[in-house]
């Protein structure tokens, strides 16, 4: 139990905790899976707001600065002007007592300096220990607030009390806990003022009456130090396997796919159908202007990406033709709201029905650009880069099963929605290089054994075109 409660602490008066947090933090930080900034050095720590959720576990919202410019979330503190400092904002539960525990394992990030608020307290993360992940769920079946916390429900969804918690181990940018396989809670852990999408479109498209969706049951945000979205209940479907793990165990055993990726394309149709009648849609397909803006836009990303991954800089030219291709076009569906980070492990299975999870879109994207409106050829994209990823995981590689999944599912997609994506092969191929070139980037940085998937596309795209 901590020595000292802590019901809300604002802006002022944050120092003395974040001197006792800093060092432990400094070294825990970089470890964890979902932290932005493992390739440039943490300049600063900053506590932006702490509240006590109850005895022994602490809320803290915690800026984290690094050399070399922006984390590319603009989640700190807006200045005055409105421009967010660079760096990233983390969502952290701490757990706080005098003892430690020997059922803390990894949970445990250390002891504090004996001095100060925290003085002499072993610090945890809380989401790890059943005991605070059950009362955690208590904190958001009951309406109400903490500090600038704000609990929220949907009132016609009964969490039920007293669900057994589990942590889920996947490899994720957030951290998720399923309740008696009945629900889970995603806790966003890089934070951006606004509304998250994961709650603002999973609510609206179950207002559209959207099966293919979860709806979210429960959810809590923050007021200060500005407004943002922290994390969300929804349904847990128990049986349910996610695409990836379908799509290797196929592949083991030499089994087809085809035709479930093509009710997967009718499944993302009717998911796209849905959020264009959620969504105000842009008139018409954008224009050569907004098509101008969209290839200069993923020109800048390959630059940046080729600044950062030596392998890639051979290919940028021919990457370039790709999206130069689309200055010229104006072909394809209009703008809409999308997924915005579609592929095998954002969609599940059960019985034989698809659905589809986690509309948050890409982390390390500004909050702004991924609430906004895009081509829904980006979705498409990601996911037929998701088959390439499945058939390159066995040896010896299997292009010809990964081609014919790309097919199938686009043809599912054109039966659903009226419109064939493989009828426009240049706006398909720029979004696909886009979508290639994201990879290398976050590949490099997160998974460098993965690096030789995405780079085998960018070879073909850059050099063959196709």
């Amino acid at each position: 139990m901590a020595k000292t409660a802590f019901p809300h602490t604002g802006t002022s008066g944050l120092a003395g905790p974040m001197a006792a947090l800093d060092g432990l933090l400094r070294d825990w930080l970089p470890r964890q899976r979902w932290f932005a900034g493992k390739d440039r050095p943490v300049t600063e720590l900053r506590l932006l707001s702490m509240t006590e959720l109850f005895p022994g576990c602490l809320h803290l919202l915690v800026h984290a600065g690094h050399a070399g410019g922006h984390g590319g979330g603009h989640g700190g503190v807006p200045s005055p002007g409105g421009t967010p400092p660079p760096g990233d904002c983390y969502q952290l539960l701490l757990g706080v007592q005098e003892h430690p525990s020997p059922r803390l394992g990894r949970a445990l990030i250390g002891r504090t300096q004996p001095t100060g608020p925290l003085g002499g307290l072993v610090v945890y993360d809380a989401l790890q220990d059943p005991r605070a992940a059950r009362l955690l769920l208590e904190r958001l079946r009951r309406p109400g607030s903490a500090g600038p916390l704000r609990f929220e429900a949907d009132p016609a969804v009964r969490l039920p009390p007293s669900l057994p918690p589990r942590l889920l181990d996947a490899e994720q940018s957030n951290t998720s806990l399923v309740y008696g396989d009945a629900f889970i809670l995603k806790v966003f852990r890089r934070i951006q003022p606004g509304v998250n999408p994961d709650l603002e479109v999973t609510d609206a498209l179950a207002r559209q009456g959207c099966r293919r969706v979860p709806a979210p049951a429960a959810w809590f945000r923050t007021v200060q130090p500005f407004g943002a979205t922290l994390g969300v209940v929804q349904p847990y479907l128990p049986d349910a396997s996610d695409g990836w793990t379908l799509a290797l165990e196929a592949l083991t055993g030499g089994q087809d796919f085809t035709v479930r990726a093509g009710e997967l394309g009718r499944a993302m149709a009717e998911v796209h159908l849905a959020l264009a009648a959620a969504f105000p849609v842009a008139e018409g397909p954008g224009g050569l202007g907004e098509s101008g803006r969209t290839a200069a836009a993923m020109a800048e990303r390959l630059d940046a990406a080729a600044r950062s991954v030596p392998a890639l800089r051979p290919f940028v030219p021919g990457l370039r033709s790709a999206f130069g291709s689309l200055v010229s076009r104006a072909a394809g569906p209009p703008a809409q709201r999308i997924h915005g980070d579609l592929h095998l492990g954002q969609v599940l299975r059960t019985g034989r029905e698809w659905f589809v999870i986690d509309f948050e879109g890409e982390p390390s994207r500004p909050l702004a650009e991924r609430r906004s409106a895009h081509s829904p050829v980006r979705d498409i994209a990601g996911m037929l880069r998701s088959f390439d990823y499945a058939a390159r995981q066995r040896r010896p590689w299997r292009p010809e099963w990964a081609g014919r999944c790309r097919d199938a599912f686009c043809a599912g997609y054109a039966s659903g929605s009226g419109w064939d994506p493989r009828a426009e092969h240049a706006l398909l191929r720029a979004y696909e290089t886009d979508r290639a070139v994201y990879e290398v980037l976050y590949e490099a940085r997160h998974r460098p054994d993965w690096l030789a998937v995405p780079m085998a596309a960018i070879e073909r795209l850059a050099v063959r075109g196709d």
